[in-house]
């Protein structure tokens, strides 16, 4: 005969880790979302990583543990989809810290969305102390050094600024022949991640959530092509040369609304938020080709209709390039806590993907 036993979850909720039998890896997390794009900020019990840069850092974590990424951003902790930030000490002596951005295929050189989030909870946690209505925040990335500024309301902040790296157009106007879909103009920007960038409508692509699988899939298609085609280099960075993703462009049905946004990136993430490294390569294109002014402000939106305000506010020479220094605004919301538990004798302690 079966008892009913009296508040089951609280018993379920006194579970505790038995070191005598099992062996586990802790890690603790905040959950964030920008956007409505997931960013997991490892806390604690990630290993120190080693080296005197944040470039160096990323290849200790590559080399060494990249079992970890894939555990805490494959299922069944995570998904196809999921993004996350390591924290590290500063790299720069006036820098408050630094990040390694990480996701399906490995690592990314900057996230716009990453850095939005990184800032709200740095300010709301204390890692940076408050000061006032506006505080400076000052991020290493491997792409370079990201100045935000959060604005709050009281101890809440309620949006962050950050400007970009200098933003580039190293290709315009080419033409490619893609299996499977045909022939497409695109162009490539760098805003801290290369991008191609290509225009929807010419396709038969409509940016809504009911069209992500076709997106991925011309995504997936369009990013291959294009890094067989176009040799990607960065003037600076050899570990920045390469196509992060492709960034499909359209108008938007929204009114006061400049265009809608969707980034494929990694093998094959969807960007549920507008990109914010994708809307700083956006509006260097922008300028180059003279449709966008300095200091004029856009609203670019997400496949969700979530948006980020971008606008050039300089020109700059960046290793004898043309460039310009976006600025992105967005918001950020805290969506969780949470202890990750990876155990030693788990066959699938590493993690999986079934997209």
């Amino acid at each position: 005969m079966t008892t009913n036993i009296s508040n089951p979850a609280e018993k379920f909720e006194q579970w505790q880790i038995n070191t005598e039998q099992e062996q586990f890896i802790s890690i603790n997390t905040l959950e964030c979302h920008t956007g409505g794009e997931p960013l997991r900020i490892i806390t604690s019990g990630f290993p120190k990583l080693k080296g005197d840069s944040i470039l160096a850092k990323r290849r200790d974590c590559q080399e060494n543990y990249d079992d970890l990424r894939t555990a805490l951003m494959f299922e069944p902790r995570g998904h196809a989809d999921m993004y996350g930030a390591i924290i590290t000490e500063a790299e720069k002596a006036d820098s408050h810290f630094g990040a390694i951005f990480i996701h399906n295929e490995g690592y990314s050189t900057m996230c716009g969305h990453a850095v939005i989030a990184l800032t709200k909870c740095a300010v709301e946690s204390g890692v940076v102390a408050q000061t006032g209505e506006v505080t400076s925040v000052v991020i290493d990335v491997p792409c370079g050094q990201i100045f935000a500024k959060a604005f709050a309301k009281g101890n809440i902040v309620t949006h962050v600024t950050f400007n970009c790296v200098p933003s580039f157009v190293p290709v315009l106007n080419q033409q490619i022949n893609v299996a499977g879909i045909g022939e497409l103009n695109y162009d490539i920007a760098f805003g801290g991640a290369f991008y191609a960038y290509v225009q929807a409508k010419p396709l038969g692509l409509s940016l809504e959530p009911n069209q992500h699988e076709k997106l991925i899939d011309y995504g997936r298609r369009i990013k291959a092509a294009v890094m067989e085609a176009t040799p990607i280099v960065h003037p600076l960075e050899e570990d920045l040369s390469f196509l992060y993703g492709v960034i499909f462009i359209d108008e938007s049905p929204n009114e006061g609304i400049h265009s809608r946004n969707v980034c494929i990136f990694a093998d094959g993430e969807l960007d549920r938020s507008p990109t914010g490294s994708g809307v700083s390569g956006r509006i260097a294109l922008h300028v180059a080709k003279g449709e966008v002014a300095l200091n004029e402000e856009i609203n670019i939106e997400s496949i969700l209709g979530s948006q980020f305000n971008v606008k050039a506010i300089e020109k700059v020479n960046y290793a004898g390039v043309d460039a310009i220094i976006p600025q992105v605004t967005g918001d950020a919301f805290i969506s969780g806590k949470a202890q990750w538990l990876i155990n030693l004798n788990d066959p699938l302690k590493n993690g999986f993907i079934l997209r």
